[in-house]
């Protein structure tokens, strides 16, 4: 086979370190953003706020230093000239008269993380044995279920910690654990959890005969089979109807109980928009007040602007140095840049959903919202797709009465049978109303909620019928049906 050589000329589309930042910077929420302009801080020496320059100036100020200048002191300074860096400071302002925060907080004084491991320290274990029941708790998620198996974990030790232990010894550890409170901790599945919770009640008939349903007919619970189990049980729908209520009470989900969960023991939700209506005069705002004002270093400017002046005479290590600090400069000018385009584009986004969204806004009624999807709001912004999509995950905009996520806003379009443009988000609030309202010995089936919609006037389809309520965690009417 022989080989041949010839040229290709393609177009290939490289980003740029500066578009790279926009582009992970946007995805950040407020929050988000302040910590990654602390990790920039820490790990570039070029870059600092405004903030931190004033301080060292009034330091500066405050200290006799005409006569404890070295000489090298003397000369950077006089390499400084009033064009140096402003070009690359950037100012945060959201305005004199700012409106108050508001921001929902959840909190408790432990996670449950820390209130496991405080009840592991009541067990008095050898040290293999703590560290085995920390590695387990360490695996188990917000919920308070066992996210990892067993064996898993066994190879986890062995790699991790050099420990040999086998997943029964694992167990053993998990059963423990299980014991906990609160009541359902540690479960590998929702059976485990529930079966957990009733074996801590106090023992008798129901809660025997409910325990034996979730032992061995789960499956037939959980799809609603009801007639299967009673013939299968030979029970009656009354007491069955008993058990189902004792089940129901169960939590789900126990880890829950605990505020803090996995997670810090303070969560809050923080705005990242400001959008106020006085007298039906809109005003839009970012939430930048804990954002700081970046800009260059000055004294690593100065050190530069020297080692600038002495190329002729600069050493080797001279030279590596000061290819060091002009890479942090150009990092540093890039990353301000793109705090900056990060403002522009949310500020930007954020009007064009404004006015789209203006009747919603001055009323605040959820009838309101008019259909929109992320192509809307490129198009009036002259952003891409994608970027209007980054910006809409994980932000949210406070209101005169609320705080709402940014996706709140986007709804597909459709149509009544007189051809109005409605939002999707209306039909939902129909849909959802006729499932609260229906007989639930008779629940709705897509197919007659179709029809309902149908007769409202609304075009729609029996396939977005479903996939509306499934958007809305509502499930099939088999599962809706209660005795």
């Amino acid at each position: 086979m022989a080989l041949k050589q010839q040229q290709e000329l393609k177009q290939l589309q490289r980003l740029s370190p500066l578009q790279m930042q926009v582009i992970k910077l946007i995805e950040l929420n407020n929050v988000e953003v302040e910590e990654r302009i602390k990790q920039e801080i820490e790990d570039n020496p070029a870059i600092e706020t405004a903030e931190a320059e004033q301080s060292r100036d009034d330091s500066n100020e405050d200290s006799s230093t005409s006569e404890e200048l070295s000489q090298e002191d003397i000369i950077l300074g006089d390499y400084l000239s009033d064009d140096d860096v402003p070009d690359y400071r950037l100012s945060f302002t959201t305005g004199k008269n700012e409106p108050d925060l508001v921001e929902f907080s959840y909190f408790d004084d432990k996670s449950l993380h820390d209130y496991l491991l405080e009840q592991i320290g009541l067990l008095d274990l050898d040290v293999n044995k703590q560290i085995i029941a920390e590695y387990i708790i360490g695996n188990i998620d917000e919920n308070g279920y066992l996210q990892r198996d067993l064996l898993s974990i066994s190879n986890d030790l062995l790699f991790q910690q050099q420990m040999d232990v086998t997943p029964l010894q694992l167990e053993d550890m998990l059963y423990e654990i299980q014991d906990f409170d609160p009541a359902g901790v540690g479960a590998r599945d929702l059976q485990e959890c529930l079966l957990i919770q009733l074996r801590r009640q106090k023992r008798g008939y129901e809660a025997d005969l409910a325990i034996k349903i979730i032992e061995e007919y789960f499956e037939e619970f959980t799809k609603k089979h009801y007639d299967k189990i009673i013939r299968q049980m030979a029970i009656s729908q009354d007491e069955l109807k008993d058990v189902i209520d004792e089940i129901i009470s169960l939590n789900p989900k126990p880890g829950n109980t605990m505020g803090g969960n996995m997670q810090t023991a303070m969560n809050n939700i923080t705005p990242d928009f400001i959008v106020d209506n006085y007298n039906n005069v809109i005003t839009i705002q970012l939430n930048n007040s804990n954002i700081p004002s970046l800009q260059l270093n000055r004294n690593f400017s100065e050190l530069i602007k020297g080692f600038s002046e002495n190329k002729t005479s600069m050493s080797a290590d001279d030279k590596q140095t000061m290819l060091f600090m002009k890479q942090k400069v150009d990092s540093a000018k890039w990353f301000i840049d793109a705090v900056k385009q990060r403002q522009n584009t949310l500020q930007r986004t954020m009007e064009a959903i404004v006015n789209i969204q203006y009747d919603f806004f001055i009323t605040e009624d959820e009838t309101m919202l008019k259909p929109m999807i992320l192509k809307d709001v490129a198009e009036r912004t002259g952003f891409d797709i994608s970027t209007i999509s980054r910006v809409s995950n994980s932000k949210y905009v406070q209101t005169n009465t609320g705080i709402y996520p940014l996706k709140y806003f986007f709804s597909e379009a459709m149509h009544t049978s007189d051809g109005e443009d409605i939002s999707s988000r209306e039909v939902k609030m129909i849909l959802k109303e006729s499932i609260e309202n229906e007989n639930s010995l008779k629940p709705l089936t897509d197919d007659l909620l179709t029809k309902i919609l149908n007769e409202k006037g609304y075009v729609i389809a029996r396939r977005t019928v479903a996939k509306y309520r499934e958007q809305l965690n509502i499930p099939v009417a088999r599962l809706r049906k209660k005795l």
